[in-house]
C-alpha cells in the first residue's frame, strides 16, 4: 500500500548565543532551526530542517499557509514532481532566499521519508557506500582576540580534527596586516600537518582579497572562502586570477542555476552550496552533478548531519563542515546525532537520515 502525506508540522526553535560571535560583516545574536515533520497516513515521519537566524518566522508562514496544504494526500516518493510544482508555484515571490529555505526543509523531509519507506539509509538510496566522511571544524571569529583564536584552533586539533577553518576580515576587513599576523599565529600553533581554511564572509573587494591571499600564501592555505560579496561573480573570477590559493564559495547560492553561474564564470574551485538553502536533496544532486562535470570539488556548507548521506554518495565530495557554534543546539534538538570522531563523521546504518528529534526540547523552545 502506497503512503500518502497526512500531516505537516512546522517548528521554529531558537537558542540564544553567548560569547559575542562576530565575523567581518555581522554579529550573530541567535541561532536556531526551522524543523518540518511530514507524517504519512501509515504513521511514518520524515524530518526536514533549514536555518532560523533571521527570517525564520516568514519561512514558517510560507510553509504553513502556502506549501503544507498542497502536500496533503500526495505521494512522498514523488519528490521531483513536488519540487518542480513548488518551483513554478512560488517563482513570483522568490527565486532565492527564504522561499528556497522553505522548499529545502520540505524536500529533506521527503527524502528522509523515502528512506524510511524503503527501509534504507538515504546514502544507499543515492547509490553510495561510504561509511565515513572527513569533517573539519569551523569557528575562529574575527571578534576573538589573537589568543582566543589560537586557543580555539588548538582545541579543534586536540579533538581530532585534521582541518580547521577560521575567519579573516579583522576590523571589518580594513586591516589585512592584522589578518596576516593572525594566520601566521594559527599556523605556528597547529603545526605544518593541519590543513587550514580561511573565510572572509564576503567582506573584501577582489583587489584587497588578492593582497591578503598573497600575504598569507606562505602559510599553506588550502582554501580561501568567500573573499568578496557572494553576488560579485566577476570579483570571484578576478580573485581566482590573482592568486593560486584555491577559491571556495557557494554557501549563499540557490539551486543549480547559481552553481552553473559560478562554474561557467570560473568563479569557484570548491562549491559549498547548502542543502538547507539551495533546494534540499533533490536539487543538491543536480548541483553536485554540475561540479563533477566541471571537475571541481564539492563540499556542502554546514548542516553536517543533513549533508552526511549526500557527501557519502557523491564521488567528488571533499569534506563536511562542523560549525562549533551549532554544536550545542544540534545536540539539544536531535537525539544522538552523529558526532565527529578523529576527523570523520560516520554514516548511520538506519533508514532515512537517521535523525531523531528530542520533541520535549523542540516543544519547549518552539516559537509558534
Amino acid at each position: 500500500m502506497r503512503h500518502k502525506i497526512g500531516k505537516v508540522d512546522v517548528h521554529l526553535v531558537s537558542y540564544p548565543i553567548t560569547g559575542g560571535f562576530a565575523d567581518a560583516t555581522r554579529k550573530v545574536e541567535t541561532i536556531g532551526f526551522l524543523l518540518v515533520r511530514i507524517t504519512t497516513d501509515q504513521g511514518l515521519e520524515g524530518i526536514g530542517v533549514t536555518y532560523h537566524e533571521v527570517g525564520g518566522e516568514a519561512t514558517r508562514e510560507l510553509i504553513v499557509h502556502n506549501m503544507a496544504p498542497k502536500l496533503i494526500d500526495r505521494d512522498p516518493l514523488q519528490s521531483e514532481v513536488i519540487w518542480q510544482e513548488f518551483f513554478h508555484y512560488l517563482r513570483g515571490v522568490g527565486r532565492k532566499g527564504l522561499m528556497y529555505c522553505a522548499l529545502s526543509a520540505i524536500d529533506i523531509a521527503l527524502w528522509d521519508l523515502k528512506g524510511k519507506i524503503a527501509g534504507l539509509p538515504v546514502c544507499t538510496l543515492l547509490g553510495g557506500n561510504a561509511t565515513k566522511v572527513p569533517v573539519y571544524a569551523s569557528g575562529g571569529w574575527t571578534s576573538y582576540s589573537d589568543d582566543e583564536l589560537v586557543d580555539e584552533m588548538r582545541g579543534m586539533v586536540d579533538r581530532g580534527f585534521r582541518t580547521v577553518k577560521f575567519k579573516v576580515g579583522f576590523d571589518g576587513g580594513r586591516n589585512i596586516r592584522r589578518d596576516a599576523v593572525r594566520v601566521r599565529k594559527v599556523r605556528e600553533a597547529v603545526g605544518p600537518d593541519i590543513q587550514i581554511l580561511v573565510d572572509a564572509n564576503n567582506c573584501f573587494d577582489a583587489a584587497t582579497a588578492v593582497q591578503l591571499a598573497n600575504r598569507i600564501r606562505e602559510y599553506d592555505i588550502a582554501y580561501f572562502e568567500e573573499p568578496v560579496f557572494a553576488d560579485d561573480i566577476p570579483g570571484l573570477a578576478r580573485f581566482k586570477k590573482g592568486t593560486d590559493i584555491p577559491l571556495a564559495t557557494g554557501e549563499h547560492e540557490y539551486t543549480k542555476f547559481g552553481v552553473r553561474d559560478l562554474l561557467v564564470n570560473e568563479a569557484a574551485d570548491l562549491v559549498q552550496v547548502d542543502g538547507a538553502r539551495a533546494g534540499g536533496y533533490t536539487e543538491m544532486l543536480k548541483c553536485a552533478a554540475l561540479t563533477q562535470a566541471w571537475n571541481v570539488k564539492f563540499a556542502p556548507h554546514a548542516m553536517e548531519n543533513v549533508h552526511l548521506h549526500l557527501a557519502a554518495a557523491v564521488p567528488n565530495a571533499l569534506f563536511l563542515e562542523r560549525l562549533l557554534m551549532f554544536e550545542e543546539i544540534t545536540g539539544l534538538v536531535f537525539k544522538d546525532a552523529p558526532k565527529p570522531l578523529d576527523g570523520f563523521m560516520h554514516v548511520p546504518n538506519r533508514p532515512g537520515l537517521a535523525l531523531d528529534l528530542d520533541m520535549d526540547f523542540v516543544r519547549d523552545h518552539d516559537q509558534a
